[in-house]
Protein backbone atom coordinates (compact mmCIF):
# COMPACT_ATOMS: atom_id res chain seq x y z
CA UNK A 1 0.00 0.00 0.00
CA UNK A 2 1.16 3.69 -0.69
CA UNK A 3 -0.38 7.37 0.00
CA UNK A 4 -0.67 9.84 -2.76
CA UNK A 5 -0.88 13.49 -2.03
CA UNK A 6 -3.96 14.56 -0.45
CA UNK A 7 -4.42 11.85 1.27
CA UNK A 8 -5.47 9.28 -0.97
CA UNK A 9 -4.29 5.72 -0.40
CA UNK A 10 -3.57 3.28 -3.51
CA UNK A 11 -4.32 -0.19 -2.29
CA UNK A 12 -2.47 -3.16 -4.04
CA UNK A 13 -4.63 -6.24 -4.38
CA UNK A 14 -4.72 -9.60 -5.73
CA UNK A 15 -6.64 -11.05 -8.88
CA UNK A 16 -6.16 -14.34 -10.75
CA UNK A 17 -2.38 -14.16 -10.17
CA UNK A 18 -2.06 -10.49 -10.97
CA UNK A 19 -2.12 -7.41 -9.17
CA UNK A 20 -5.06 -4.14 -9.84
CA UNK A 21 -4.64 -1.08 -7.60
CA UNK A 22 -7.29 0.55 -6.57
CA UNK A 23 -7.40 4.21 -5.50
CA UNK A 24 -9.27 4.92 -2.43
CA UNK A 25 -10.05 8.65 -1.97
CA UNK A 26 -9.99 10.31 1.33
CA UNK A 27 -12.77 10.79 3.55
CA UNK A 28 -14.18 14.21 3.53
CA UNK A 29 -16.54 15.72 6.42
CA UNK A 30 -19.81 16.52 4.11
CA UNK A 31 -20.76 20.52 3.76
CA UNK A 32 -23.01 21.67 6.30
CA UNK A 33 -26.49 20.97 4.71
CA UNK A 34 -27.91 24.65 3.74
CA UNK A 35 -31.10 25.67 5.60
CA UNK A 36 -33.95 25.33 3.25
CA UNK A 37 -35.41 28.49 1.63
CA UNK A 38 -38.74 27.46 3.51
CA UNK A 39 -36.97 27.57 7.02
CA UNK A 40 -35.03 31.35 6.06
CA UNK A 41 -38.47 32.98 4.97
CA UNK A 42 -40.65 30.99 7.72
CA UNK A 43 -37.43 32.26 10.47
CA UNK A 44 -37.94 35.75 8.48
CA UNK A 45 -41.91 36.60 9.15
CA UNK A 46 -42.40 34.29 12.06
CA UNK A 47 -39.66 33.49 14.12
CA UNK A 48 -39.74 34.27 18.02
CA UNK A 49 -36.98 36.90 19.18
CA UNK A 50 -37.49 34.97 22.53
CA UNK A 51 -37.27 31.46 21.07
CA UNK A 52 -33.87 30.31 22.14
CA UNK A 53 -33.85 27.47 19.65
CA UNK A 54 -33.58 30.61 17.05
CA UNK A 55 -30.39 31.48 14.97
CA UNK A 56 -28.52 34.66 16.38
CA UNK A 57 -28.92 36.15 12.85
CA UNK A 58 -32.39 35.73 13.07
CA UNK A 59 -34.02 38.81 14.61
CA UNK A 60 -37.64 37.86 14.90
CA UNK A 61 -41.11 39.51 14.93
CA UNK A 62 -42.92 39.90 18.79
CA UNK A 63 -46.40 39.68 16.63
CA UNK A 64 -47.06 38.19 13.22
CA UNK A 65 -48.57 40.82 11.09
CA UNK A 66 -51.40 39.79 9.37
CA UNK A 67 -50.69 40.51 5.88
CA UNK A 68 -47.82 38.06 6.92
CA UNK A 69 -50.39 34.85 8.77
CA UNK A 70 -50.93 32.89 5.64
CA UNK A 71 -47.63 33.42 4.35
CA UNK A 72 -46.13 32.34 7.81
CA UNK A 73 -48.64 29.12 7.90
CA UNK A 74 -47.02 28.12 4.39
CA UNK A 75 -43.02 28.40 4.42
CA UNK A 76 -43.17 27.38 8.08
CA UNK A 77 -45.20 24.44 7.69
CA UNK A 78 -43.23 23.42 4.61
CA UNK A 79 -40.21 24.04 6.74
CA UNK A 80 -41.88 21.56 9.39
CA UNK A 81 -38.69 19.16 9.49
CA UNK A 82 -37.07 22.17 12.07
CA UNK A 83 -38.34 22.24 15.63
CA UNK A 84 -38.24 26.17 15.44
CA UNK A 85 -40.29 26.37 12.24
CA UNK A 86 -43.14 24.18 14.07
CA UNK A 87 -43.13 26.49 16.70
CA UNK A 88 -43.68 29.33 14.69
CA UNK A 89 -46.61 27.49 12.88
CA UNK A 90 -47.71 27.09 15.99
CA UNK A 91 -47.81 30.69 16.34
CA UNK A 92 -48.86 31.99 13.18
CA UNK A 93 -51.73 29.54 13.71
CA UNK A 94 -52.34 31.49 16.82
CA UNK A 95 -52.30 34.46 15.00
CA UNK A 96 -54.97 33.26 13.06
CA UNK A 97 -57.12 32.42 15.24
CA UNK A 98 -56.62 28.65 14.74
CA UNK A 99 -56.37 27.99 18.24
CA UNK A 100 -56.70 23.41 17.76
CA UNK A 101 -54.28 23.91 15.07
CA UNK A 102 -51.85 26.06 16.99
CA UNK A 103 -52.09 23.53 19.86
CA UNK A 104 -51.20 20.54 17.70
CA UNK A 105 -48.34 22.28 16.20
CA UNK A 106 -47.08 23.36 19.76
CA UNK A 107 -47.64 19.86 21.04
CA UNK A 108 -45.49 18.72 18.61
CA UNK A 109 -42.65 21.26 18.80
CA UNK A 110 -42.71 20.67 22.41
CA UNK A 111 -42.28 16.80 21.74
CA UNK A 112 -39.57 17.62 19.71
CA UNK A 113 -37.36 19.46 22.90
CA UNK A 114 -38.64 22.96 21.98
CA UNK A 115 -38.79 24.96 25.12
CA UNK A 116 -40.66 27.82 23.69
CA UNK A 117 -43.76 25.24 22.72
CA UNK A 118 -43.55 23.54 26.19
CA UNK A 119 -44.04 27.87 27.70
CA UNK A 120 -46.56 28.40 25.29
CA UNK A 121 -48.51 24.94 25.81
CA UNK A 122 -48.22 25.36 29.64
CA UNK A 123 -50.02 28.97 29.32
CA UNK A 124 -53.04 26.87 27.40
CA UNK A 125 -52.99 24.75 30.18
CA UNK A 126 -52.90 27.48 32.55
CA UNK A 127 -55.19 29.98 31.32
CA UNK A 128 -57.57 26.86 29.39
CA UNK A 129 -57.24 28.75 26.13
CA UNK A 130 -57.89 26.02 23.90
CA UNK A 131 -57.79 23.00 26.42
CA UNK A 132 -59.59 22.31 29.25
CA UNK A 133 -57.34 24.09 32.23
CA UNK A 134 -55.35 21.96 34.10
CA UNK A 135 -52.27 23.86 36.67
CA UNK A 136 -50.75 20.33 37.02
CA UNK A 137 -49.59 20.12 33.53
CA UNK A 138 -49.29 23.90 32.96
CA UNK A 139 -46.60 23.59 35.99
CA UNK A 140 -44.74 20.45 34.91
CA UNK A 141 -44.44 22.46 31.47
CA UNK A 142 -43.09 26.17 32.40
CA UNK A 143 -40.85 23.25 34.72
CA UNK A 144 -39.42 21.57 32.38
CA UNK A 145 -39.13 24.86 29.97
CA UNK A 146 -37.55 26.41 33.04
CA UNK A 147 -34.70 23.46 33.86
CA UNK A 148 -33.33 23.75 30.04
CA UNK A 149 -33.05 27.29 31.01
CA UNK A 150 -35.86 29.02 29.26
CA UNK A 151 -36.50 32.55 31.25
CA UNK A 152 -40.27 32.23 30.24
CA UNK A 153 -40.56 28.80 31.53
CA UNK A 154 -38.67 30.58 34.76
CA UNK A 155 -40.78 33.74 34.89
CA UNK A 156 -44.17 31.81 33.76
CA UNK A 157 -43.32 29.21 36.45
CA UNK A 158 -42.75 31.96 39.16
CA UNK A 159 -46.21 33.67 38.26
CA UNK A 160 -48.23 30.64 39.68
CA UNK A 161 -46.25 31.04 42.85
CA UNK A 162 -44.69 28.55 45.44
CA UNK A 163 -46.98 25.82 44.16
CA UNK A 164 -48.20 22.88 46.60
CA UNK A 165 -45.84 22.12 49.78
CA UNK A 166 -44.54 18.81 47.78
CA UNK A 167 -42.97 21.15 44.72
CA UNK A 168 -42.80 24.09 46.62
CA UNK A 169 -38.47 23.51 47.48
CA UNK A 170 -38.12 22.25 43.53
CA UNK A 171 -40.05 25.63 42.55
CA UNK A 172 -37.46 27.37 44.56
CA UNK A 173 -34.64 25.82 43.18
CA UNK A 174 -35.70 26.85 39.00
CA UNK A 175 -36.13 30.20 40.64
CA UNK A 176 -33.21 30.74 42.10
CA UNK A 177 -31.61 29.46 38.53
CA UNK A 178 -33.46 31.76 37.07
CA UNK A 179 -33.06 34.93 39.63
CA UNK A 180 -29.71 36.21 38.33
CA UNK A 181 -31.58 38.29 35.58
CA UNK A 182 -35.31 37.99 35.21
CA UNK A 183 -36.93 40.37 37.73
CA UNK A 184 -40.40 38.20 38.33
CA UNK A 185 -38.08 35.04 39.07
CA UNK A 186 -36.14 37.76 41.97
CA UNK A 187 -39.80 38.94 43.17
CA UNK A 188 -41.52 35.36 43.45
CA UNK A 189 -38.38 34.22 44.93
CA UNK A 190 -38.31 36.78 47.33
CA UNK A 191 -41.89 36.08 47.96
CA UNK A 192 -41.08 32.52 49.03
CA UNK A 193 -38.08 33.72 51.42
CA UNK A 194 -39.45 36.33 52.78
CA UNK A 195 -42.35 33.78 54.09
CA UNK A 196 -40.35 30.83 54.50
CA UNK A 197 -42.03 28.43 51.41
CA UNK A 198 -40.26 25.64 50.56
CA UNK A 199 -37.09 26.43 52.83
CA UNK A 200 -35.88 28.45 55.47
CA UNK A 201 -36.96 32.09 55.69
CA UNK A 202 -34.48 34.74 54.92
CA UNK A 203 -35.96 38.17 54.97
CA UNK A 204 -32.18 39.91 53.91
CA UNK A 205 -31.91 37.71 51.16
CA UNK A 206 -35.73 38.02 50.39
CA UNK A 207 -34.62 42.02 50.20
CA UNK A 208 -31.40 41.68 48.24
CA UNK A 209 -33.89 39.94 45.62
CA UNK A 210 -36.64 42.11 45.56
CA UNK A 211 -33.81 45.23 45.48
CA UNK A 212 -32.94 43.54 42.23
CA UNK A 213 -36.23 43.12 41.07
CA UNK A 214 -37.06 46.99 42.01
CA UNK A 215 -33.85 48.27 40.11
CA UNK A 216 -35.90 46.57 36.50
CA UNK A 217 -38.60 48.56 37.47
CA UNK A 218 -41.05 45.30 38.48
CA UNK A 219 -44.06 47.08 40.33
CA UNK A 220 -44.98 44.15 42.83
CA UNK A 221 -41.28 44.55 43.86
CA UNK A 222 -41.15 48.26 44.75
CA UNK A 223 -44.32 47.68 46.43
CA UNK A 224 -41.77 44.90 48.41
CA UNK A 225 -39.07 47.63 48.90
CA UNK A 226 -41.12 50.10 50.57
CA UNK A 227 -42.63 47.71 52.86
CA UNK A 228 -39.61 46.56 53.89
CA UNK A 229 -37.72 49.74 53.88
CA UNK A 230 -40.60 51.09 56.02
CA UNK A 231 -40.51 48.66 58.74
CA UNK A 232 -36.96 47.88 58.42
CA UNK A 233 -37.27 44.45 57.65
CA UNK A 234 -34.07 42.55 56.39
CA UNK A 235 -32.00 45.83 56.41
CA UNK A 236 -32.20 49.42 57.31
CA UNK A 237 -35.69 51.51 58.42
CA UNK A 238 -35.43 54.25 55.90
CA UNK A 239 -39.47 56.25 55.62
CA UNK A 240 -38.00 58.40 52.95
CA UNK A 241 -36.63 55.66 50.72
CA UNK A 242 -39.88 53.50 51.48
CA UNK A 243 -42.56 56.79 49.99
CA UNK A 244 -40.09 56.66 46.79
CA UNK A 245 -40.75 53.29 46.46
CA UNK A 246 -44.14 53.29 46.92
CA UNK A 247 -44.76 55.95 45.02
CA UNK A 248 -42.66 54.41 41.96
CA UNK A 249 -44.91 51.10 41.96
CA UNK A 250 -48.38 53.38 42.52
CA UNK A 251 -46.94 55.18 39.14
CA UNK A 252 -46.58 52.01 37.64
CA UNK A 253 -50.20 50.58 38.76
CA UNK A 254 -49.83 48.82 41.65
CA UNK A 255 -52.83 48.98 44.30
CA UNK A 256 -51.01 48.16 46.97
CA UNK A 257 -48.41 50.40 47.20
CA UNK A 258 -50.86 53.59 46.36
CA UNK A 259 -52.60 52.03 49.43
CA UNK A 260 -49.94 52.18 51.57
CA UNK A 261 -48.84 55.67 50.51
CA UNK A 262 -52.43 56.65 51.09
CA UNK A 263 -51.98 55.47 54.89
CA UNK A 264 -49.05 57.23 55.38
CA UNK A 265 -50.87 60.47 54.49
CA UNK A 266 -54.12 59.17 56.86
CA UNK A 267 -52.86 58.00 59.80
CA UNK A 268 -55.23 59.05 62.39
CA UNK A 269 -57.98 56.03 62.74
CA UNK A 270 -61.43 56.67 63.52
CA UNK A 271 -63.39 53.65 65.34
CA UNK A 272 -66.52 53.27 66.12
CA UNK A 273 -67.49 51.54 69.79
CA UNK A 274 -66.64 48.27 68.37
CA UNK A 275 -63.41 49.15 67.43
CA UNK A 276 -64.28 49.08 63.45
CA UNK A 277 -62.91 51.23 61.35
CA UNK A 278 -64.89 54.14 60.26
CA UNK A 279 -62.85 56.46 58.43
CA UNK A 280 -58.87 57.82 57.94
CA UNK A 281 -58.09 61.79 58.80
CA UNK A 282 -55.77 62.50 56.27
CA UNK A 283 -53.64 65.91 56.52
Amino acid sequence: MTRCAGGARWIARGIAGGFVATLLLPVTAAPARAQSADLVLCDRIAADPADPDKPAGVRGVAEIAPADVETAIRYCRNAAGSRRAIYALGRAYAANKQPAEAIAAFRKAADKGSTSAMVELGVAYASGAGVARDDAKARQLFERAAEAGNPRGVSNLAALGGGAPADAGKTRALLAKGADTNAEAQYQLGMMLAEGVGGPKDDVAARALFEKAAAQGHPAALERMGAFAQSGRGGTQDSGAAKAFYEKAAALGNADAAAALKRANCQFAIKDKQGRLVTNLCF
